[in-house]
């Protein structure tokens, strides 16, 4: 269905743009619009991406319809660009589809790639088998579902290739009729060792792919992978009036909330005595943090500014948060970790190594979630300013 849907997608686009000359290249347009048909069956039986191997196929297809191969090669580009231009106009709505279309090129790449190395093995297959390369014992098509989140009928289909290659061995499992054991065979075993090589080339590429699209493109996946198991997308089409949490960056109009939202609870831990250093940045958080290269981020829900943190520049290669801040009645909805996260992206997107942070050992929930966030205890660097009230310090490695 979906296939047929593209060849009326593609015909009516040949079709529409050219009408005004139908009556002079009417029998043209019919053989290009059916050549580029033909290309189109041929890369899907082929299974290869429509702009691999383009070039072979419309010359193939001009051969056969007499067409010419630079007057069918621009049409073809006209029908592509004009499907990915309707991909990407649609903004979020087809935010499922492009990382399909990722996810297929990835693909598609990588089984390249390991055929040039002459490995019988495909992209595909990778994350069952080296569940199965790196469990010390059997496992079952459920415990490796468990491991990497996939459907159990997309691990099961992985397993029976790979049965069908002799890359594993299936036994019936003693304990449970109902489920086998699976485990790499010799052979599986064998291609281990010259797979670890080109896993590591694909390594250094694909961090360098990803990279060119953010910095920290790793934890932002992360992020959004935990968000969608938390509260799957059906949840949130089908609950109305849900609002979400918006980060923004400093503005001038936002500096008074700096204040309002920090300085009641600074002066109730320092029973109404604020340090030099406070009284200063909570006035002033632009001269402060952003003015010598840092940041100063606000959490908005509902319309209304309910958090902030100030992300301070200790030096080239170093960051320090602090000021953070959440509304008491607002305090369940995940806003902390939003405002550490933003901090985190901006420090990886300016390049900067370490993250530091100063708190008092009277907030043990906010020091969980330090922890859950990959914070360690350390002592202070010294181009810190450690504080008077400061009884706790911490750091995270940005490099890892």
């Amino acid at each position: 269905m979906l296939l047929l849907k593209q060849f009326l997608l593609i015909y009516k686009i040949c079709f529409i743009n050219w009408q005004p000359s139908l009556k002079q290249q009417s029998c043209k347009l019919r053989k290009q619009i059916g050549c580029l048909i033909i290309i189109k069956v041929l890369l899907y039986i082929n299974k290869i991406h429509y702009l691999c191997n383009v070039d072979r196929l419309i010359r193939e297809g001009a051969c056969i319809y007499k067409s010419t191969f630079i007057d069918l090669q621009n049409s073809f580009q006209k029908v592509v660009g004009t499907m990915t231009d309707i991909i990407e106009k649609l903004g979020y709505l087809s935010s499922g589809s492009r990382l399909r279309r990722i996810y297929e090129k990835l693909q598609i790449d990588g089984d390249k790639a390991y055929k040039e190395a002459e490995i019988n093995f495909k992209a595909s297959w990778f994350p069952v088998y080296y569940v199965l390369a790196q469990s010390p014992a059997p496992q079952t098509v459920m415990g490796i579902t468990n491991k990497i989140s996939f459907s159990h009928i997309t691990v099961k289909n992985i397993v029976k290739e790979l049965e069908k290659e002799g890359l594993v061995e299936i036994a019936p499992n003693p304990d449970d009729k109902r489920s086998k054991l699976i485990q790499l065979s010799n052979s599986g075993q064998k291609l281990l060792k010259q797979l670890e090589p080109l896993w590591w080339r694909f390594s250094q590429s694909l961090e360098q792919l990803m990279t060119d699209g953010h910095p920290d493109i790793q934890n932002i996946l992360q992020r959004i992978d935990r968000s969608v198991t938390k509260i799957p997308l059906n949840e949130r089409v089908t609950e109305e009036n849900r609002s979400p949490i918006c980060i923004l960056d400093y503005r001038p109009s936002l500096k008074k909330h700096f204040y309002q939202l920090a300085a009641p609870w600074l002066l109730d831990v320092l029973n109404g005595a604020l340090e030099t250093e406070d009284r200063f940045t909570l006035h002033n958080p632009d001269i402060a943090y952003v003015k010598p290269g840092g940041f100063v981020f606000f959490a908005q829900y509902q319309d209304k500014i309910v958090g902030c943190v100030a992300l301070k520049r200790l030096d080239d290669d170093t960051f320090e948060f602090a000021k953070l801040f959440i509304k008491n009645d607002y305090r369940q909805l995940g806003i902390a970790t939003k405002l550490i996260e933003r901090c985190i992206s901006r420090c990886i997107e300016n390049q900067a190594r370490e993250l530091w942070l100063q708190t008092t050992m009277g907030m043990p929930k906010a020091h969980q979630l330090y922890y859950k966030l990959g914070f360690e205890d350390k002592e202070a660097p010294p181009q810190m300013e450690v504080l008077q009230r400061t009884e706790k310090i911490m750091y995270l490695d940005l490099t890892k």
